[in-house]
């Protein structure tokens, strides 16, 4: 058997020259730039995913993900340096795996492993010795270690550090970022052991500009957390503070902006009707999952989620406040939503607050109407199916209230203000309001 020095050294060759195979587990918003960027190297890249229609689509150049340059696309995958599976025995020929699968939570917001362990155990089944294995997924510190670990070991025989090398390097894509992307976002990267390292650094150094290593995959799996805790815990905050300052008769956002004035000790976050995309809503909860098997209570987590959690609730609240200044209720009123995106110009509905709103006003009565350019239908969390409706004059009219939910900013803003009877803005869309007003409701 082969000491694992050897087995590093034959590795790190084959990353030198360019001969080495990947693998990407998950095709989806991480995992498909990341492949994607590796190809653009001239690196042989196997995408694997169990959705067969990504695989086929992959396969026939065909781009699904807004951020990737369509044309690169294209190139990588004619020259064939990016291709498709479904086959799990297609793993056994690659010599490094990313492992870029979902890890959502259940409805008890405790962390779903199923598709990491099931990632684990196509990989064990089929590796060779020597290969290298990074977990991307965001998840709760120690899961590399204590959960990863133990099943590629089992599933394969081989023992990490001496046959595998393995480390956590958490994802950072924000969609819709033109400035920031996969290759120029610095990377952070927590092997395990040197020889790790040394693989993870050449490996991600064909693609990434900078990366930071840090002592362990627990410390690099605390990190992502701490990102996203951190943006949790302060766009909450700014949530409550724009619902008290709308009792006191106070406009929030020229407040946030008098606050940025100050060149030090703030950072400016926003308000809106919650929280969405795939990291913020649902990562804190992975530390908090982990917390109490520690017997520590994390209460500033808590305040956080809850408040999120009840602000789809209180802009249900809003809207009825807004009609009932007209004389109309709730039920029975027909609702505009302008986006469904949890953010602007993109064509991700995950975790959406607004989707939460609209169900919750349709729980009150109302007639429930949505316009998303970039969304032409979407499942909800409870199931129902919505179809984005034509955006018109006609509508616009017709229509009791229109609620700015996303601000993209393809909205002809003032146009709608305009041609609307009333506007509930929950995204500061409406910047400058040159119409009575009393026609627009602000968060």
């Amino acid at each position: 058997m082969n000491s694992n020095n050897s087995l590093k050294h034959e590795l790190l060759k084959k990353i030198e020259k360019n001969d080495v195979k990947i693998c990407v587990l998950g095709l989806g918003y991480v995992g498909l730039p990341l492949a994607v960027a590796f190809a653009k190297k001239g690196i042989k890249v196997l995408g694997f995913d169990v959705d067969q229609n990504k695989v086929a689509k992959v396969n026939d150049g065909d781009c699904y993900i807004r951020d990737i340059d369509p044309e690169a696309f294209r190139g990588v995958v004619q020259k064939g340096n990016l291709s498709a599976t479904s086959d799990r025995k297609a793993l056994g020929s690659c010599d490094a795996f990313f492992i870029c699968v979902p890890t959502p939570l259940d409805k008890f917001k405790k962390p779903d492993m199923r598709y990491i362990e099931q990632a684990a155990i196509d990989i064990g089944k089929t590796m060779k010795q020597g290969v290298f294995i990074s977990l991307e997924s965001t998840t709760y510190p120690t899961t590399t270690e204590t959960f990863l670990k133990p099943i590629l070991e089992k599933e394969s025989g081989y023992k990490e550090g001496f046959d595998f090398f393995l480390c956590f390097s958490p994802e950072r894509v924000d969609p819709g970022n033109k400035q920031y992307n996969t290759e120029n976002t610095p990377k952070v990267v927590g092997p395990l052991g040197k020889e790790a390292e040394e693989i993870a650094r050449s490996l991600y150094g064909k693609i990434v500009q900078s990366l930071h290593f840090v002592s362990s995959p627990r410390a690099a799996e605390m990190v992502k957390i701490l990102e996203n805790t951190y943006r949790l815990v302060n766009i909450s905050l700014i949530n409550e503070l724009a619902l008290l300052s709308g009792k006191m008769d106070i406009n929030i956002w020229e407040v946030i902006e008098a606050a940025k004035t100050k060149p030090f000790g703030f950072q400016a976050f926003y308000p809106g009707p919650g929280i969405g995309g795939h990291c913020i809503p649902l990562d804190p909860f992975y530390l908090e999952y982990i917390a109490k098997g520690f017997n520590f209570d994390l209460s500033m987590i808590e305040a956080a989620g809850r408040i999120n959690n009840l602000q789809p609730y209180r802009m249900m609240n809003k809207i009825s406040y807004a009609l009932n200044r007209y004389s109309k209720p709730l039920r029975g009123s027909t609702i505009l939503f302008l986006g469904i995106a949890y953010k602007p110009d993109i064509d991700d509905a995950r975790e959406s607050p607004a989707l939460q709103v609209m169900h919750e006003v349709e729980k009150k009565g109302a007639k429930v109407l949505y316009y998303d350019p970039y969304i032409p239908e979407v499942i909800d969390d409870y199931g129902r199916e919505w179809k984005s409706v034509e955006l018109n004059d006609q509508l616009l009219k017709k229509v009791d209230c229109v609620v700015f939910t996303t601000n993209h900013s393809c909205f002809d803003v003032d146009h709608i203000v305009n041609t609307a009877q009333l506007v509930v803005d929950l995204r500061n869309a409406v910047k400058q309001v040159h119409i009575e007003d009393d026609k627009v409701f602000k968060l």
